[in-house]
């Protein structure tokens, strides 16, 4: 029977926005951070239906609807998962990947990537620090100014010179070389004769998802420093400057962005991300204290970089050099960033001076003065208007309607709403041709490519500058209330609910499903009560699948189980027991959690009693041993001693 690969379905939903699927359906309406509306799930006047883009969940008020971006589509369009995930996929312009295993198959194989490449890391790391010729390594990253304390956050380690170190530590058999060989670590000769390290005398710098998982590497090679090859003898090191690990099940340099994990867990809440142009660049830049910059990985910033990056903030702003690289860059970085450019989103360009990039730059003015030329970037409607107009003569009637023809169809790919209309606005006013004329302009041919990357076009001298955009205006943030009292979940639109010590198991291991880790040798009683069927079921959900976000926990639990079954988590989240429990005194996640399964290991004991009890008084006394007499008085006496 062919299923759709949890694999796919956790990548859909890394890479779908639920504030974008709600919107398209149900226009929404910012309130501080989240997004309101009115329920389209039953009649009501007044808002009550809130979509948080930090959990991407949405959920109602009033009638307790509730769900992740693929269950709004099962419910909105009266879809089965499997329809909604078909959707989703278009809607991303993925293939459903369809296949005819055992459910248990792909998963594991994905999950043995994932472990051997964190094996990987933990052995760079080790030889960073324990390696003999460690000290090559150590200089250069002191030399580049970099502590102890920051190369600890980013994981960073060294690959030693010699062609098989990874690979007799971690490929002792056959099937572990091919495990090598898939992740990416090593590679092999033309004729498959030989296998060998894929990095070697570089420093290493592991790539995370979203989640927090070592997905790929970066090196960066080590001087012209020799390495030894098979036969013994010694050649230089040769290869790129930087290295970066190959396409593989789960790395996809076009998808992933480095340092956007650091930089969710440094922020909370992020406001903008600043796209540099290297890992060093992200590193230095997190030293100072400016730990929101990430960088793509050797490619262009495409719209499936957009896409992911605009799911943790409403601002990007693309850093560049200011040399002729670092413009044709900004001028693709351009032509990527127009389909994405929704109402609430902004989008910058910031140059830096010629010889500058932004590691020697923040080392040189500092983080105060950096983060000021951060402020003071170029709007991307000032860019794009202004790269347009490079070597086109604005004052002659042809150099304005070469201009109208270069402009329109690019403005033509902008998303419907405020932006694109004022965009337009702004070129009809620099063009002196009325919107109808520009519209008509849309429907001809033009050379797309030309629009943004001018070769034939020499640098502009003088700065052509746009009017100002009408001001945006946002809707005065809306406080939820908190719960009326302390421990309780009632209020407003809520059900009542007792917080057993499943229920608040559940809560925490939906909001940190990391701390899965730490329930090693924890509860080992057999589930009775629903509570606990449904805790036990979770944990090895988690634990089989490596979920490691609250969406994507909901993405399969939906899918798996069903979208009622998917109902009965989020209305546990949706009563925000935690964030009161929170606001009342210092919490921490692990020791609730510890506490909690004592407490259920504590009523399991209790149950086992119990049932041992009822057991002995079923036997009639004078059939009972002497043994037997002796337990059924201290399991009464037990009791009554419960009872005081």
């Amino acid at each position: 029977m062919s299923r759709i690969p949890s694999s796919f379905i956790d990548d859909v939903l890394n890479r779908l926005d639920i504030v974008d699927v709600v919107d398209h359906r149900v226009k929404l309406k910012r309130s501080g951070k989240n997004y309101m509306a009115c329920c389209p799930f039953h009649q009501e006047k007044t808002p009550s239906f809130t979509v948080s883009p930090d959990k991407q969940f949405y959920y109602c008020f009033g009638c307790g609807a509730s769900g992740n971006a693929l269950g709004f589509i099962m419910e909105y369009d009266h879809q089965g998962f499997t329809d909604a995930v078909e959707s989703a996929a278009k809607m991303l312009g993925l293939t459903v990947p369809y296949e005819d295993t055992h459910p248990s198959k792909a998963p594991k194989k994905e999950s043995n990537l994932y472990t051997l490449l964190e094996q990987a890391s933990q052995f760079y790391k080790q030889q960073l620090r324990e390696h003999p010729d460690r000290k090559t390594a150590l200089t250069y990253l002191q030399t580049r100014g970099l502590t102890p304390e920051i190369c600890a956050l980013f994981g960073i380690g060294y690959a030693a010179a010699g062609w098989d170190n990874l690979l007799k530590a971690l490929g002792p058999t056959e099937q572990a070389q091919k495990q090598l060989l898939d992740a990416g670590l090593i590679t092999e000769n033309e004729d498959k004769t030989r296998k060998y390290d894929r990095f070697r005398q570089r420093i290493m710098f592991p790539i995370l998802d979203v989640r927090g998982r070592t997905i790929g590497f970066g090196g960066r090679i080590l001087g012209s420093d020799t390495t030894t090859a098979p036969d013994g003898s010694k050649i230089k090191a040769g290869g790129p400057k930087y290295l970066n690990s190959p396409e593989t099940e789960v790395f996809h340099k076009g998808r992933e962005l480095y340092g956007l994990y650091q930089a969710r867990m440094s922020n909370r809440h992020l406001q903008r991300l600043l796209v540099v142009e290297g890992y060093m660049d992200v590193i230095a830049l997190a030293q100072f204290d400016i730990s929101y910059a990430v960088a793509t990985l050797g490619t262009a910033c495409g719209e499936d970089h957009l896409h992911l990056a605009f799911k943790y903030c409403s601002e990007i702003v693309f850093c560049f050099d200011g040399d002729n690289a670092g413009r044709t860059a900004a001028r693709r970085a351009l032509e990527n960033t127009l389909p994405s450019m929704t109402d609430g989103r902004q989008v910058k360009f910031l140059f830096l001076p010629e010889g500058q990039d932004p590691d020697s730059l923040v080392r040189q003015i500092g983080k105060e003065r950096f983060e000021q030329e951060i402020e003071q970037a170029t709007p991307l409607e000032e860019y794009f208007f202004r790269t347009l107009a490079e070597g086109l003569n604005m004052h002659s009637m042809e150099g304005r309607a070469r201009f109208s023809k270069l402009a329109a169809p690019q403005l033509h790919r902008l998303p419907t709403g405020v932006y694109r209309e004022l965009m337009f606005q702004q070129l009809s006013r620099q063009t002196g041709l009325s919107l109808d004329v520009l519209q008509e302009l849309i429907q001809a041919p033009a050379d797309t490519q030309a629009a943004i990357t001018p070769e034939a076009r020499t640098q502009a001298t003088s700065r052509f500058t746009t009017a100002e955009p009408a001001p945006r205006t946002e809707q005065r943030p809306t406080e939820i209330p908190p719960p009326p009292a302390a421990h309780s979940t009632a209020r407003p639109g809520f059900q009542t609910i007792k917080i057993t010590p499943a229920r608040m198991a559940i809560l925490l291991l939906l909001e940190h499903p990391e701390l899965i880790k730490t329930l090693d040798g924890h509860w080992q009683a057999e589930p009775t009560a629903p509570d606990e069927q449904l805790l036990a079921q979770l944990i090895n959900t988690i634990t089989q699948h490596q979920l490691q976000s609250f969406h994507s926990i909901m993405g399969f639990w939906a899918g798996e189980f069903g979208v009622a079954a998917q109902k009965e988590l989020t209305q546990m989240v949706s009563n925000q027991f935690l964030g009161a429990v929170k606001k009342l005194s210092p919490f921490d996640a692990e020791q609730e959690l510890r506490d909690a399964f004592k407490k259920l290991s504590a009523q399991a004991h209790q149950r086992h009693l119990r049932t041992e009890l009822a057991q002995l008084q079923a036997i009639p006394l004078d059939a009972l041993d002497e043994g037997q007499k002796n337990r059924l008085r201290e399991l009464l006496k037990m009791k009554l001693l419960n009872r005081q």
